[in-house]
């Protein structure tokens, strides 16, 4: 079960950075909702939280600062793309080396939930949830940017996508009359 829940959590890591490819700077920053969310954001953002559950909860301290909290969701004008997506998975390799070294059963302590106890597989699941989630938010953002769809985030909308679309358009003109 720990082998599959990895892979899982494998897979989604790599579906959001694939997210990335084929966009200028800009476009991996640019805030593409009124609360600012932006791929490069999102990247940084899962980077900060997965060294903190697989680091700080487990007593395996990530080896380097992490960002402030509330300055993860986003990158600033100094931060590289190339900075924020190997501090990424600089995190993968602190992350895999503690679900390979512990059993699913391992006892954490995340002190900023109401239930603080936890277990490596309460976590791993709560982190595989999480990317998910934002990689939801990523095939979105992708897709409103240059209309790329897919999990490996290149492929253009297909001619029947773009159809049912128009039809959806035209089916919420008229419901709203």
């Amino acid at each position: 079960m720990k082998a599959t829940l990895h892979e899982e959590l494998r897979f989604v890591r790599g579906a959001v950075l694939a997210k990335l490819d084929g966009l200028s700077e800009y476009d991996v920053r640019r805030p593409l909702t009124p609360t600012g969310t932006n791929l490069l954001g999102l990247v940084k953002h899962l980077a900060t939280w997965e060294a903190r559950y697989f680091g700080e909860v487990f007593d395996r301290p990530f080896p380097r600062p992490l960002p402030p909290r509330g300055t993860d969701l986003w990158a600033t004008e100094h931060e590289s793309r190339t900075e924020v997506v190997e501090f990424y998975r600089s995190v993968w390799a602190h992350t895999d080396a503690t679900i390979e070294g512990l059993p699913l059963d391992a006892p954490g302590r995340v002190s900023w939930w109401r239930k603080p106890e936890v277990t490596l597989f309460g976590v791993l699941l709560h982190m595989i949830t999480e990317t998910t989630r934002h990689a939801g938010h990523a095939d979105i953002l992708r897709e409103s940017i240059d209309g790329a769809v897919g999990v490996d985030g290149a492929a253009p909308p297909s001619k029947d996508a773009i159809a049912r679309c128009a039809a959806i358009e035209s089916a919420a003109r008229a419901a709203q009359a």
